[in-house]
């Protein structure tokens, strides 16, 4: 854990080590211990939409995940064997993972609103034996268990259902007690799909250890999470890193309760009325999430928050963001950056450094961040490539799943490269300016999307902005918007030249949108980001 009284960020980095333990199980690390310690404190607040409230203490967590731990170890899982846990925010899917854990399996969480396609990919890809789920899931798997001929059992939380057992009644003849498998922090123990940006999804492995590799960057962008009366929910969904590694798992660890809701449609009203009724402090927030929220009129005055922490990160925030946030929550917006295979190794913290909005912040300490050549030779300040991490690290993939040849394309030398483009300045704070294939090439300048995208969400008009480099026969590539307005406002071409023209004059000449085009929608991730390879698709096919 970081040092909570650091004075300074270079206090901060001086006085941490990592401090690794020869044993360690992430299952029995975010529940047992504090069960066995405090049997009554809260770990967990289930929210229904529009319904009860129920909470549960770690007491609760050890027993639950004790019987299904043996309901697993009953269906033949070894050590090993994966685990697929295809469900929203809610208990169940807290203590499956923290029981497949135990056992010495390895967790996969899945992402509810994946297709059939999407999840025979990934249980055939794993080899996954076992599947807890509920109604809906259980549906998709019904046709494609004919085809994954490892999948052996499928446990639904809604009661028997499209040919899955029903859980709750196969957990009760079990025991109560149970032996977690002894595992060190390198062994495996979650497989996270990466959302397959080039190709199909990788599964990206992770030891136990990436829970203690993601602790100072959950603490750093909270502003020291696990202070007296931290509380904490996320939109993010547990099946994404953000949601399960940036926000359930760390805070069960710090003893913070989480408070779990899955709106049925998220609304900018809901959060901000969730925020306000379960009396949350601290919060991740999407940058898609805050833009949303940013629409709402009047909202520091309509809802009384009691906020402690806000982080976000995916995609990085501007001066924009950044001061409604402060108008809005009362504090400053910290960013953090990672990806699925090496994730919260960079943030910013509002308590011991201002921020910069547009740059996303210092490396966190124990992780060593540059920005290399494609040779994995460091850069020079304010020059731009790739952004990389330095192996060994605790919060590293161990591997691609199945696919070696992948993991060693991650790599130059012992540097990993996250595939983003970025620079570091001279006091060591990190730009992020965009995924390789983001970055746009105009008349030889080398252009980022997401500071044209901040500086468009400044005109009055503008709700969501996705900014991509169109090809040009004269000039390589063109920038090109496309714009979603705020309601009520009607698409013109005097308003397309009007935000043209906005940019050019905030920004620069060769940075404002020679093209702005009108939409209802942008495409987007799972995980809220704009996914700009289909805007430049579409660009592209304009001619």
């Amino acid at each position: 854990m970081l040092p909570h009284d650091a004075s300074s960020y270079a206090d901060l980095c001086a006085r941490f080590a990592w401090d690794l333990p020869e044993r360690f199980n992430i299952g029995t690390a975010i529940c047992d211990t504090w069960a066995d310690r405090e049997p009554s404190r809260n770990a967990l607040v289930y929210v229904e939409e529009g319904g009860d409230t129920a909470t549960y203490t770690y007491a609760d967590l050890k027993r639950l995940s004790n019987q299904l731990a043996n309901l697993l170890v009953s269906c033949g899982t070894q050590p090993g064997d994966r685990v697929g846990v295809l469900l929203p925010q809610r208990p169940e899917t807290a203590y499956a993972h923290i029981a497949a854990l135990k056992t010495g399996t390895i967790s996969i969480p899945l992402f509810t609103l994946f297709g059939e396609e999407a999840l025979e990919y990934r249980l055939r890809d794993s080899g996954a034996k076992v599947v807890i789920t509920d109604r809906s899931g259980a549906a998709k798997l019904e046709p494609l268990r004919d085809r994954l001929p490892h999948l052996s059992a499928v446990f639904c939380v809604d009661g028997e259902d499209s040919g899955a057992d029903d859980l709750a009644s196969h957990m009760a003849g079990h025991m109560t007690e149970f032996s977690p498998f002894d595992t060190g922090p390198d062994d495996p123990a979650i497989i996270i799909y990466t959302s397959g940006t080039t190709g199909q999804p990788k599964g990206a492995l992770h030891g136990h250890k990436v829970l203690l590799g993601h602790l100072p960057g959950v603490e750093m962008s909270h502003d020291f999470l696990g202070q007296p009366g931290d509380r904490i929910w996320t939109p993010a969904d547990w099946a994404w890193i953000g949601g399960l590694l940036d926000v359930l798992m760390p805070a069960l660890y710090l003893g913070v309760p989480v408070v779990a809701c899955r709106f049925r449609k998220f609304t900018a009203e809901s959060a901000f009325q969730l925020l306000a009724d379960q009396k949350i402090r601290n919060t991740f927030l999407p940058p898609t999430a805050l833009k949303m929220m940013r629409q709402v009129l009047d909202a520091h005055n309509r809802w009384q928050l009691d906020l402690r922490s806000v982080a976000s990160g995916g995609e990085t925030l501007g001066a924009e963001l950044i001061d409604w946030g402060r108008q809005t929550f009362g504090l400053t917006i910290n960013e953090f950056y990672g990806q699925t295979e090496c994730n919260m190794i960079v943030s910013s913290c509002s308590s011991l450094m201002p921020a910069r909005p547009g740059i996303m912040g210092r490396a966190v300490p124990g992780h060593q961040v540059a920005v290399v050549d494609d040779t994995g030779t460091p850069l020079p300040a304010n020059t731009l490539g790739n952004i990389a991490v330095k192996r060994p690290d605790p919060v590293m993939f161990l591997k691609y799943w199945n696919n070696e040849t992948a993991t060693a394309e991650k790599f130059a030398g012992d540097w990993m490269l996250t595939g983003d483009t970025g620079q570091e300045d001279d006091d060591g704070w990190l730009h992020f300016v965009g995924r390789d294939d983001d970055v746009i090439t105009s008349s030889g300048y080398r252009i980022g999307p997401g500071e044209i995208e901040d500086c468009l969400l400044r005109h009055p008009a503008v709700a969501m902005a996705g900014v991509v480099g169109k090809p040009d026969p004269q000039r390589t590539e063109i920038v090109k918007a496309f714009i979603v307005l705020k309601d009520g406002v009607e698409p013109a071409d005097a308003l397309a030249a009007d935000i043209a023209e906005f940019v050019k004059t905030r920004l620069a000449a060769h940075e404002y949108p020679r093209e702005v085009e009108f939409v209802d929608a942008l495409p987007m991730t799972t995980t809220g980001k704009v996914i700009r390879r289909a805007l430049r698709a579409r660009a592209e096919q304009e001619g």
